[in-house]
C-alpha cells in the first residue's frame, strides 16, 4: 500500500510561524530544536512514553490546518477546523471495501450512551465513554494507555435530561480536554492521564447544569458549552487559557434579570425581544450551547449553535411573543475575545425545542454561480440551511424532512408559521423535539458536493400548560419531580405521525435531496465521509455500513453488537488507512427505547482492508416477560399515572410499551423488583448507576400509586 506523508514538526513550526519574521539566532535555534525533536520522535518507540509526548505536543492550530491537506490524522472533532468529517484518505474504495474486516476492538467498559469520535494522532487514540471517562489508547494494538474517571457523582445523572453522555475530547500541545458531566473542565497529561488543571464553569450550582458536549481548541483557548435548558438555565460559552485554564471570555446565550446591569451589548439587544411578564430569567432563558462550536481560522470567528427556550412553551416564557434573541441560532463572535459580532435565528420565538445546538460545517460552495464562504446546518426544526458565514446574511433554507409548523422561509430568513403550531391546543408537532436531525454528526464531502445527513421523526403531541409554575410539580407534568420545566404536557393525545429513521444525501447548492437510505428505527449514528467517494454511518439496529457516496448503494455492512449512534473516524498508522466506531446505545432516545436484537457494552471497532480479527460474541438483549402478579388497587392507576409522568417517564419510558434502551422498562421487571419498588425509589441500589434518590421527593403512598400504574398498564396491554 501507498505510504502517506505525514506532516513533521518542522511544518508545524512553519505554519505556526507564518507572517512572523525572527531574529536569525532565534529562527535557527528553533530550527534546531523541532530538527531534534522530530528526530526524538521518530526514533522512540511507537507507542511509548515519549513518542505520546512528541507527538501529542506538536498538535496546534498549524498542525491542525496542515493535516487537512493529508487527514493522516483525526486530530480535532469533526477532522478539521470545517467540521467537514470528510476525508482525504483513499486506500478504502467503492472496489475494495468489501473486503473491510475488524483488526481489534477495545471495550470501553460501559453501559449508557457513548457518542463520541475518537481522536486519533500518530495512532495514539482518545475516546470517551459515557460519564465522561477518558480513554487512551494505542491504535496500533488496541491496548489501553491509561483511562481516566473524573469522578462524577452517578447519583446525579438525572440533572441531565439526555442521558450520562460525552461527546469526545479536545487534544493541543499535549494536553487532552474533556468536559465532565458535572459541568467541570479537565485537562489532562496526554501521556499519563494525570490530571492538569480543572475549572468549575458553572455560574450557578443552584441550577442543574450539565456538559455533554466535546471541547474545541484554537488559538491556545479551550472553548465549551453546557446543557440544561429543560431544567431552568441561562446558557453561555467559555474560552479558557489552554495552558493554564484560566478563563479568557465568556458571552450568554440568553439575557439575565434585566434589573441588573447587562454583560454586554449585544445582551442588551437581545432582552428588548422578550416580555418581561414572564420572568424568563427566573426560569433561566435557557439557549444553552450544549454541542456545536466550529471556528473559521482565516475570518478569526467562533460560531456557536445555542439551544431551545426554557420553557419550552413561548406562551409561557415570553407571553406577548418576541423573537427571544439569542434562542436557536448560530451566533458569530471574535475568537479571541468573545465578542459578539453578528448572528442568524433559524428558530425565532422557539416554541417547540427546536436548538440550532446541531454540528454545523463550513464550507466554500458557489451560489448563483459565484463561491460564497457559507455554513451548512440541519438544526432539529426540520430546514437545511445555507448562511453567509463572514455576516450572517441567509442564502437559502429548504425543508429535508416533513414538517408542520412553517410552510418554507421568506426572503428575509424568517419563517413563515403556522398560526396553529403556537397555540396550546393539542398539537402533534413535526418534527418534535427529538428533531428532524439532533447531535449526530453530519459530513459534507467537496468531491460529490453533497451533505450526509442523519435524519429521522420521533412522533411527540404538544398540549400547553395552563398554569406553569417554576420547578414545581403538577398533573402530568413531564420530569417534573427531578426537576424538567417544559410548559407542556407530552402525548396527553397520542401523536398520529409515524416514527422513521433515514440516511439522506443532501445537495446544498439545489436544495434538494440526490439521494436517501431508510432505517428501521430513528436514531442513528453520525456519518463520515471519504475521498474514496464512501459514507460510513452506523445503524440503530446494531450495524456498521459502507454506502457508495454518489449513488447511495449499500456496499459493505457488518454486526457491531448493539445499536450505534456515535459518528466513525478514519486515519492512517503507518502508511495503512483505518475506520474506528465507538459503539453504545443510548442518548435522549436510547435511555428508553431499542431496536437492536443484541446488548452489548460500549467498546471500539476498528477496521482496516484485510482486518481477520474475530467479531466479539454478540449477546442478545433479554427483555424479560411483560409483568404479572404484583397486587393494586385499581383506584390508584390514575394517580399513579401522573406521578409516573413526572417521576419516572423521562428514563424508563412506557410500562410495557417501550422496549427499554440502556435503561430497563419497568413493564419487564421482576414482580419482585416492582413489589418491593420503595426499596430502590429511596436510598436503593442503583444509584451508582445513575437512579436518583426520592427521598423528599416523593412518598411510600406515592410509590404505591406507581407500582399500580405499571402493573395496571402491563395488564392493559397484555394480549387476551
Amino acid at each position: 500500500m501507498t505510504r502517506l506523508p505525514r506532516v513533521d514538526s518542522a511544518r508545524r513550526f512553519l505554519d505556526d510561524a507564518k507572517g512572523f519574521v525572527a531574529p536569525a539566532t532565534i529562527a535557527i535555534g528553533f530550527g534546531l530544536a523541532i530538527s531534534c525533536s522530530s528526530a526524538f520522535a521518530q526514533n522512540a518507540a511507537k507507542g511509548s512514553p515519549d513518542h505520546i509526548k512528541a507527538a501529542t505536543s506538536a498538535v496546534d492550530s498549524a498542525s491542525i490546518k496542515a493535516n487537512t491537506a493529508t487527514s493522516a490524522d483525526w486530530p480535532t472533532h469533526g477532522l478539521d477546523y470545517a467540521e467537514t468529517r470528510f476525508s482525504k484518505l483513499n486506500q478504502i474504495t467503492t472496489d475494495n471495501v468489501k473486503n473491510l474486516g475488524l483488526t481489534w476492538t477495545y471495550s470501553l467498559e460501559s453501559i449508557r450512551g457513548v457518542e463520541a469520535t475518537p481522536l486519533v494522532v500518530d495512532g495514539i487514540m482518545y475516546v470517551t465513554a459515557s460519564w465522561s471517562v477518558v480513554h487512551a489508547v494505542d491504535a496500533r494494538t488496541g491496548k489501553r494507555i491509561w483511562s481516566y474517571d473524573p469522578g462524577v457523582d452517578r447519583e446525579k445523572g438525572y440533572k441531565g435530561c439526555c442521558d450520562v453522555v460525552n461527546r469526545g475530547v479536545a487534544l493541543y500541545k499535549g494536553k487532552v480536554f474533556v468536559g465532565a458531566y458535572d459541568g467541570r473542565l479537565v485537562a489532562l497529561d496526554a501521556v499519563t492521564g494525570k490530571k492538569v488543571w480543572e475549572k468549575d464553569t458553572i455560574t450557578d450550582r443552584s441550577h442543574s447544569y450539565t456538559i455533554t458536549g466535546a471541547p474545541r481548541v484554537f488559538n491556545g483557548k479551550v472553548v465549551i458549552g453546557n446543557g440544561g435548558a429543560e431544567y431552568g438555565v441561562r446558557g453561555y460559552v467559555t474560552a479558557y487559557d489552554a495552558e493554564t485554564g484560566e478563563q479568557a471570555w465568556r458571552w450568554f446565550a440568553v439575557p439575565g434579570d434585566p434589573s441588573k446591569p447587562f454583560e454586554d451589548s449585544s445582551m442588551e439587544a437581545a432582552a428588548k425581544t422578550w416580555d418581561p411578564a414572564g420572568k424568563w430569567w427566573i426560569n433561566g432563558g435557557g439557549g444553552t450551547p450544549w454541542d456545536t462550536i466550529t471556528f473559521d481560522p482565516d475570518l478569526n470567528m467562533v460560531y456557536i449553535g445555542t439551544g431551545n427556550g426554557s420553557p419550552w412553551n413561548r406562551n409561557l416564557r415570553s407571553p406577548a411573543g418576541g423573537d427571544n434573541l439569542y434562542l436557536a441560532s448560530i451566533v458569530a463572535l471574535n475568537a479571541d475575545t468573545g465578542k459578539y459580532i453578528w448572528h442568524y435565528q433559524e428558530t425565532p420565538g422557539d416554541n417547540w425545542d427546536y436548538t440550532s445546538t446541531q454540528p454545523m460545517i463550513l464550507a466554500d460552495i458557489p451560489i448563483d454561480g459565484a463561491p460564497r464562504k457559507v455554513i451548512l446546518h440541519a438544526p432539529k426544526n426540520g430546514f437545511f440551511f445555507v448562511i453567509d458565514r463572514t455576516n450572517g446574511k441567509f442564502i437559502s433554507a429548504k425543508n429535508f424532512v416533513d414538517v408542520n409548523w412553517a410552510t418554507g422561509y421568506d426572503a428575509n430568513g424568517r419563517p413563515i408559521e403556522i398560526a396553529q403550531a403556537r397555540m396550546d391546543d393539542p398539537y402533534d408537532a413535526i418534527p418534535g423535539p427529538y428533531g428532524a436531525h439532533n447531535w449526530h454528526p453530519m459530513s459534507y464531502n467537496p468531491q460529490t458536493g453533497l451533505v450526509y445527513l442523519p435524519a429521522q421523526g420521533v412522533p411527540l403531541n404538544f398540549t400547553g400548560e395552563k398554569n406553569f409554575t417554576h420547578n414545581a410539580s403538577g398533573p402530568f407534568k413531564y420530569g417534573a419531580t427531578t426537576g424538567w420545566n417544559v410548559g407542556f404536557t407530552l402525548n396527553a393525545v397520542p401523536p398520529k405521525s409515524l416514527p422513521f429513521g433515514r440516511l439522506i444525501a443532501w445537495d446544498p447548492v439545489k436544495q434538494k435531496e440526490a439521494w436517501h437510505a431508510e432505517y428501521v428505527a430513528p436514531w442513528n449514528g453520525g456519518t463520515l465521509t471519504t475521498a474514496g467517494n464512501l459514507v460510513f454511518q452506523g445503524s440503530a439496529d446494531g450495524r456498521f455500513i459502507a454506502y457508495n457516496a454518489t449513488s447511495g448503494e449499500k456496499l459493505w455492512e457488518t454486526p457491531v453488537g448493539t445499536g450505534v449512534v456515535a459518528a466513525p473516524a478514519t486515519y492512517t498508522v503507518d502508511g495503512v488507512q483505518y475506520v474506528s466506531i465507538a459503539v453504545g446505545w443510548g442518548g435522549a432516545f436510547g435511555v428508553i427505547e431499542r431496536v437492536a436484537e443484541q446488548d452489548g457494552p460500549g467498546t471500539v471497532y476498528t477496521f482496516a482492508v484485510g482486518g481477520k480479527a474475530p467479531l466479539p460474541g454478540l449477546a442478545k438483549y433479554q427483555l424479560g416477560n411483560l409483568l404479572a402478579g404484583v397486587k393494586y388497587d385499581p383506584k390508584d392507576v390514575a394517580d399513579g399515572t401522573s406521578i409516573y409522568v413526572e417521576a419516572c417517564a423521562t428514563c424508563h419510558g412506557v410500562p410495557g410499551v417501550n422496549k427499554g434502551g440502556n435503561v430497563r422498562n419497568l413493564g419487564y421487571s421482576s414482580p419482585e423488583t416492582i413489589a418491593n419498588l420503595k426499596d430502590i425509589v429511596f436510598k436503593g441500589p442503583f444509584r451508582d448507576r445513575g437512579m436518583p434518590d426520592f427521598t423528599g421527593k416523593l412518598t411510600e403512598a406515592d410509590v404505591v400509586k406507581i407500582q399500580a400504574f405499571i402493573q395496571g398498564t402491563a395488564d392493559a396491554i397484555r394480549p387476551k
